[in-house]
């Protein structure tokens, strides 16, 4: 039996960080590992915000910004078995509940200044690195690492602070809350971003995120200790690392294929051929090697939890829905509006009060009211048919883009909502600690990674689509009949055009996106009713249905 670290906080004394020195105020403590994730949260591999600066200084199109992105995001997503998946079981039911934020693999193996000066070293390394190269397979590899990195330390910092948000750990709570820091550090970095290369370059902004990870640095060494929850530290052997590799390699082999698919044609490209083909082949090997490794990175068993496969369903549907943001936004400001980037990227932080009016609906409903989640759903699929029905109407090019901040909090409420209600019925959805984490790995893969990865390269085609079929369609009617070409700038005439053709693909494409969102808010409020949800759950499986049917046609047959 493993023996038990020591208590975080006594009774009585309140809420006590035991790795910081003791002349640092306890008061303060807190605020500091707040003020480091932020510092933490805002690092990257490379900044949506300077997606113009860097392709002017570089021959980097967008598709490769893109493909950098999702590799940090695939990063963050793959390190989480890493972070939870445990060896062995407290015997003491009662003292794992109180030591439940200690319950991580990595923080039983290390102490948090190990933990935290390494997230931070290999974070300005990376952002080093990414000012220096321009070597497409080197900056994925250390966009990668940079992803696990962040997880690390964000995951270090929040863990030590829990109980000083929630003392009785409560996810309602919780989740919210750390989706405040999240969300207010991914719009609040891409506008530092757009600031720094509008007033001065867009190496700027690797400069001050590898400041801020000296401040970090500095923080473990001058205030904190080393310290382990765990006298006797935790071996990582029974690791499966190799399923692992393999999940990473097909994790960026997808992203290949949705970034770039529109640019290399999809099918029509021998390379996305290969690849799709080795997509599947890595997908029959991990599967393979999940259901026959004894210790497996991550156990396929957890979608047999209940709820899980709806949950996993919703975060998909709800990422699909939201890509519209790093798509079809992006083409809007960029290429029909045609606003340069610090103006774009102030427009965008107008999100910000939506998050925080979706954080707080969400204190309110899962916290104070503690009503079900499936008209909370239906709040949050509803913020998105309003984003979209805003955009669609108020979308054209001569549009004051003031009328666009409405949308945008619709949006920013609407993302708030559906991320931290997930994760906290992902929750309440396993029954146990590991089943809870593992569920967590596999949900940050649809939430971080793969849905946004697919709705981009979706988005991405659709628009393709739409706009060869609008100019095709559209150009019918410029015959010489109705154009004086004596009388008109052709060049200004042909730009004016193909801006307008866009703008129509765009409200083609956000007109799916009203019915899907609608058709979703619907699905909410029909299953919020009780007999709409236990009748549901009594329709067999579709292959189930089919055999019966089956059946019963053989008969008449006969």
């Amino acid at each position: 039996m493993i023996p038990m670290p020591p208590p975080p906080q006594t009774a009585g004394m309140g809420f006590n960080m035991p790795m910081f020195r003791d002349w640092v105020p306890r008061c303060i403590r807190p605020w500091i590992y707040v003020l480091c994730a932020f510092c933490i949260q805002f690092s990257g591999g490379m900044y949506l915000g300077l997606l113009e600066a860097i392709q002017g200084s570089t021959n980097f199109m967008i598709e490769d910004l893109m493909m950098l992105l999702y590799a940090s995001l695939a990063g963050m997503a793959i390190y989480f078995p890493m972070l939870f998946r445990m060896k062995f079981r407290f015997t003491n039911l009662a003292g794992m509940a109180i030591y439940f934020p200690m319950l991580f693999r990595m923080k039983f193996r290390f102490t948090n200044q190990q933990l935290l000066i390494t997230s931070a070293v290999v974070i300005a390394v990376t952002n080093l690195v990414t000012i220096h190269t321009t070597f497409m397979p080197l900056l994925l590899v250390v966009c990668f690492i940079g992803g696990m990195a962040k997880l690390q330390g964000t995951f270090e910092l929040m863990s030590n602070i829990q109980l000083w948000i929630t003392p009785r750990r409560d996810f309602a709570v919780f989740f919210p809350v750390l989706h405040i820091v999240l969300l207010t550090s991914i719009e609040g970095s891409a506008f530092l971003a757009a600031w720094f290369g509008y007033h001065f370059t867009w190496q700027m902004m690797h400069v001050f995120i590898i400041g801020a990870m000296c401040v970090v640095v500095g923080v473990q060494l001058v205030m904190c200790r080393p310290f382990c929850p765990m006298p006797n530290r935790i071996s990582l052997r029974g690791i499966d690392f190799c399923n692992g590799l393999l999940i990473s390699l097909l994790m960026l082999v997808l992203s290949y294929i949705f970034v770039y698919g529109d640019y290399k044609m999809w099918m029509d490209s021998r390379t996305l051929r290969i690849l799709t083909g080795v997509a599947l082949a890595l997908a029959g090997v991990v599967v393979h090697r999940l259901l026959r490794v004894a210790n497996p990175y991550v156990d396929l068993r957890i979608f047999r939890l209940r709820n899980i496969v709806p949950i996993m369903v919703v975060v998909t549907m709800g990422e699909l829905l939201l890509g519209c943001e790093h798509t079809l936004e992006e083409i809007l400001y960029t290429e029909v509006i045609r606003l340069e980037e610090h103006t774009k990227a102030q427009l965008l932080l107008w999100a910000l009060p939506g998050v925080y009016l979706g954080i707080a609906i969400d204190l309110l409903w899962l916290k104070v009211m503690k009503w079900k989640v499936w008209k909370l759903f239906a709040l949050g699929f509803g913020f998105i048919l309003a984003y979209a029905l805003l955009m669609y109407f108020r979308l054209d090019m001569q549009v004051n883009i003031e009328q666009f901040r409405l949308p945008i909090i619709c949006r920013g409420a609407a993302y708030a909502i559906l991320a931290a209600t997930l994760m906290w019925a992902l929750n309440e959805s396993a029954p146990s600690l590991e089943q809870f984490f593992m569920g967590l790995f596999v949900f940050n893969i649809f939430h971080m990674y793969l849905a946004g990865a697919a709705g981009y390269g979706i988005y991405t085609h659709w628009f393709s689509w739409f706009m060869n079929d609008d100019i095709a369609r559209y150009g019918q009617e410029l015959t010489l009949t109705r154009l004086d070409l004596s009388q008109m700038n052709f060049p200004a005439f042909m730009e004016q055009y193909i801006r307008s053709m866009m703008s129509v693909a765009l409200k083609q494409i956000y007109g799916i996106v009203v019915w899907m969102s609608g058709g979703m808010t619907l699905l909410f409020l029909a299953l919020d009713i009780p007999a709409v949800r236990t009748n549901v759950r009594k329709v067999p499986l579709w292959p189930v249905y089919g055999i019966e049917y089956l059946g019963r046609l053989a008969q008449r047959l006969k």
